[in-house]
């Protein structure tokens, strides 16, 4: 049984070889196609501009305007391939002329009224109220299955770590073990997650098939973090007695704490804290790629402009903007009015502009931009804004007639900061005469600034039955690829939204791999 096994084997591999050798000189080679689309006046990049290689077929440039994309050996090479941005002349490149390293566009002002004829011409706030009742028909809450490509940036700046130490009874609770501490903490945190896949989305319901995924973080030596707790631990220990307990103290508020109490679970508390860590790190981890990147796409898809609990309220306050038609536009063909949005006064908090299909007044793009901070809390020494929330939502009509998410540019900004004295005493109630046992003095300057972007490609939709959609199971075995430095050959011959210059300069130094 075993050598006509081994015989089976070999002659497979010979058969390999064979057609190996047969089609090694035949061009079935799939052709990657990469440019830059540029501003011909600023010379700066276009982004977001679609480029349309095929019926259905097309990419998105990123934020700095480049783009690339893979024909398969067996696709009909396209005679051209047609760009198109919002603002700029649509154009067709053969695919030569898109080899070039840069493609220029010239500007094109908006068309003003006249263009279009209409049987009956509406006021802006005609047009935002047929908007808004059409919403129910033109969203669709069918199910879907969309090929998707999502990239995720976490950017933390630190921009001040200071325990300020004052004072310590504990020899080695001292000055320079918190000045050690602070300089541990990185002043640059990046962390980007890109996935590609198939998105099975129904109503608010999602499924995941992801394809592919890549991890690029600085992965920081988690024992470093251990040895340091260890270290605290013991040193704590070392300088409390039993049957103590702390004051702790900051601003108007203090809390008591045994020591005991602490004593008895700082080892199973720790093993906890490292088990989370090295968990939240370890996003390869089975199952963990797959729920975190449905998380990443819920918290997004939650802020589409329909949403109940989307923060632009446009639709659901639309009393407290004031609309201005400026003008029409084409997008796919679709004539759409061009309506540009504010606040009245100071009553809300965005800013943008609307296009709206003139024949069934659905949304197709949406920018905007907050005006001014959405939260502003500031209270004893603590304080938290958001400040950013600002973004781009492009629709495509489905042939249902309804529409869905074709692109999704979003970013949030928040900025949090402590600085507030910080007071921790030891006393202990079993101590004859004096009962202050420690005492620790600080003061607390702490601020950074935590950004979250997403930007998500949708490149082709096909409608499916209920029934696929329940029926369909999630991998969760998937694992997504860490890098510490970016690997351009990683998504070689799939088609994703190209990186900007800062994720294809990251990198991490050796001794922090």
């Amino acid at each position: 049984m075993v050598e006509p096994l081994k015989k089976a084997m070999s002659i497979n591999k010979t058969l390999i070889h064979l057609l190996f050798i047969l089609f090694i000189g035949l061009p079935l080679s799939a052709q990657t196609v990469s440019s830059r689309l540029v501003d011909a006046k600023t010379q700066k990049g276009i982004p977001y501009a679609t480029v349309q290689y095929g019926e259905h077929q097309g990419v998105i440039t990123n934020e700095e305007g480049r783009f690339s994309f893979v024909l398969d050996a067996d696709t009909t090479l396209p005679d051209s391939v047609y760009v198109t941005s919002m603002g700029y002349e649509k154009k067709g490149y053969s695919l030569e002329q898109l080899h070039d390293s840069i493609i220029l566009l010239n500007s094109k002002a908006i068309e003003l009224s006249g263009v279009y004829v209409f049987d009956k011409e509406l006021e802006v706030d005609d047009i935002i109220e047929k908007m808004k009742e059409r919403i129910p028909q033109n969203v669709n809450k069918d199910p879907i299955k969309q090929r998707f490509f999502l990239r995720t940036s976490e950017l933390a700046n630190m921009q001040k770590v200071d325990f300020g130490f004052e004072k310590s009874s504990i020899k080695e609770l001292n000055k320079e073990l918190m000045d050690s501490i602070a300089n541990s903490i990185p002043k640059n945190a990046h962390h980007y997650t890109e996935s590609l896949g198939d998105l099975y989305k129904h109503h608010t319901k999602y499924k995941l098939d992801i394809f592919k995924a890549a991890d690029l973080f600085d992965k920081r030596d988690v024992s470093s973090f251990e040895e340091l707790a260890e270290h605290m631990e013991d040193i704590f220990k070392k300088n409390v007695k039993p049957g103590s307990y702390l004051k702790i103290k900051s601003g108007i508020f203090s809390e008591k704490i045994e020591v005991d109490s602490i004593i008895d679970t700082f080892d199973d508390e720790r093993v906890e804290q490292m088990k989370k860590v090295k968990a939240q790190m370890q996003k390869d981890s089975i199952s963990g790629l797959t729920d975190s990147q449905r998380g990443e796409l819920r918290e997004m898809l939650s802020q589409l402009y329909y949403k109940e609990n989307t923060k632009l309220d446009l639709v659901e306050k639309t009393n407290r903007y004031e609309f201005k038609l400026v003008g029409y536009a084409d997008i796919n063909d679709a004539g759409v009015y061009v309506i540009d949005f504010e606040p009245k006064r100071s009553s809300a908090d965005f800013r943008g502009r609307l296009y709206i299909n003139i024949e069934d007044f659905a949304i197709m793009r949406l920018d905007f931009e907050n005006t001014k901070r959405l939260r502003n809390f500031r209270l004893l020494g603590i304080t938290y804004r958001e400040n950013v929330y600002k973004g781009t939502m492009r629709f495509a009509k489905l042939p249902s007639g309804k529409y869905d998410l074709q692109f999704m540019d979003f970013a949030e900004g928040r900025y949090f900061a402590v600085d507030r004295p910080l007071k921790v005493v030891e006393k202990n109630k079993h101590v004859k005469g004096r009962r202050k046992q420690n005492e620790l003095l600080l003061n607390i300057d702490f601020r950074m600034n935590m950004t979250n972007k997403w930007e998500l490609v949708v490149f082709n939709q096909e409608e499916i039955a209920e029934g696929i959609f329940t029926n369909y199971k999630e991998d969760k075995t998937v694992r997504a690829t860490y890098m510490p430095n970016y690997d351009p050959e990683f998504w070689k011959g799939y088609n994703i939204m190209e990186p900007n210059q800062a994720i294809r300069g990251f990198t991490v130094s050796e001794e922090e791999q």
